[in-house]
């Protein structure tokens, strides 16, 4: 009985401060240095930006030591410029402050578990609620400005011009330099006069020009081939991540078109280079 009387009796006496007795939480502070403080958030902070590889071979009392003795090291060391940043110094550290809040925010927003039913929405959309075969196409195209071009293109492919030469020299977008190869794609994936075209030619048949609003197309079908649909459990991580990725983007056009924007006319794109408006 006389020792634990002696333990609480010399804790109250203020002789034993243990960590069973003590508040802890996020601003519970650890130590100061010239009277800035780091904190046990900041630590722990620090310990899940190491990763766990990094901390994984140390006993909990050596991390402690070594995160400590460098944080204590890095808050004497910015204490030098702290109250004396260059104006270099203070839009690099204003910049790294911009994207670390952003960050913040976004994850917070992504990391929200997508519902059943909102990825099962998604495969429907993506899949046309189909599970069995679609078909896919690989066509070529040549596309230009009028259907004059266009239907001189096709005068010359009906009297044995070669189509990937022809593409190369007329097509007017990028695929012109492949031949005007598209690689494989599903007809839902094109505009529709353009899926339409595609959808009647046979192999190696080539299409009477195709207005669309890009311009005029001459269309090639090289061939198509029938693929099976996955199952929803096959890609259920990949809409789920699909998914996040659509609320990130929703939630950064959300906050800019809530936002007051008022952008300074008259600057010159040439000031990006004027790195001594710094006056260093």
């Amino acid at each position: 009985m006389l020792k634990p009387l002696l333990a609480a009796s010399a804790i109250l006496a203020g002789g034993l401060t243990p960590w069973a007795v003590m508040a802890q939480d996020a601003d519970t502070v650890v130590a100061t240095v010239n009277g800035d403080t780091i904190t046990l958030g900041q630590m722990i902070a620090m310990k899940e930006a190491m990763g766990h590889d990094a901390a994984a071979n140390l006993p909990a009392s050596a991390l402690w030591d070594l995160m400590l003795d460098q944080m204590i090291r890095q808050t004497a060391v910015s204490q030098v410029v702290k109250d004396d940043l260059k104006p270099r110094d203070a839009a690099a550290l204003e910049n790294e402050r911009r994207g670390f809040l952003a960050g913040v925010a976004l994850e917070r927003v992504a990391a929200a578990d997508p519902t059943e039913e909102e990825m099962r929405a998604l495969y429907d959309k993506t899949f046309n609620g189909e599970a069995g075969p679609k078909t896919e196409y690989n066509a070529a195209h040549i596309l230009v400005k009028t259907k004059e071009e266009a239907d001189e293109i096709a005068k010359q492919l009906k009297e044995g011009a070669d189509f990937g030469t022809l593409a190369t020299e007329k097509s007017t977008d990028n695929s012109g330099p492949n031949k005007g190869d598209l690689g494989w794609f599903q007809a839902e994936q094109m505009v529709p006069p353009f899926a339409e075209a595609v959808k009647t030619l046979k192999k190696d048949e080539i299409s009477a020009p195709v207005e669309t609003q890009f311009g005029w197309h001459v269309i090639k079908l090289i061939d198509s081939r029938d693929v099976q649909a996955p199952g929803f459990d096959e890609v259920k991580e990949q809409i789920a991540l699909q998914l996040r990725r659509e609320k990130v983007q929703a939630e950064i056009d959300k906050q800019v078109e809530a936002a007051k924007i008022e952008k300074t006319e008259g600057l010159n794109p040439d000031l990006l280079n004027d790195t001594k408006i710094f006056g260093e």
